[in-house]
């Protein structure tokens, strides 16, 4: 049984920034897409001289982060925000996913995940040049290089181990 209401699945910076108010936060699954190191950031984390590299949900795999449930009330308000944050570029599509939250209820959420035919996928690269990005974007909402180590703090704060992430925190630390 899916239970109802107005949920939102994070599994980067909306974990540990939402920057909405929610009525409930649980640690969620989300199966069928993986957290991925696969989209250049031309705004928050870079610029289109000089992109960063930041998450996106790509296809295949399970992924745990963040579901957060949005009064009915400020659902409009939510979306509208979401849609500027996540939308600034198009490289995400906007869908609906059914999330198992850490309490066993399943929720239909709102996910982002990544467009692979848009010009900022950036598909799978190696650790280097993950790494060489990294170091190097800079966008409106900072430092890539924070966001990679937030993002890395938070996940081991929900238990969850992201290799790539763990190494590259490591090499920026």
């Amino acid at each position: 049984m899916t239970e109802s209401g107005f949920w939102v699945f994070g599994y980067g910076s909306l974990m540990w920034k939402p920057g909405f108010d929610y009525a409930e936060r649980h640690v969620a699954t989300l199966h069928g897409w993986r957290r991925a190191l696969c989209v250049y950031s031309h705004v928050h984390r870079g610029t289109p001289d000089k992109p960063g590299l930041v998450l996106g949900l790509d296809r295949g795999g399970s992924c745990r982060g963040v579901a957060f449930r949005v009064e009915e009330s400020q659902r409009d308000a939510t979306l509208a925000y979401l849609r500027e944050r996540e939308l600034v570029t198009h490289v995400y599509h906007e869908i609906e996913g059914a999330v198992r939250l850490d309490d066993g209820r399943r929720v239909k959420a709102l996910v982002y995940v990544v467009d692979q035919r848009h010009a900022q996928y950036a598909g799978r690269l190696d650790r280097a040049h993950q790494l060489a990005f990294v170091r190097q974007g800079r966008g409106v909402s900072g430092a890539n290089r924070d966001y990679v180590v937030n993002t890395q703090a938070h996940l081991v704060e929900l238990g969850v181990r992201d290799a790539t992430l763990a190494w590259l925190a490591a090499q920026l630390k």
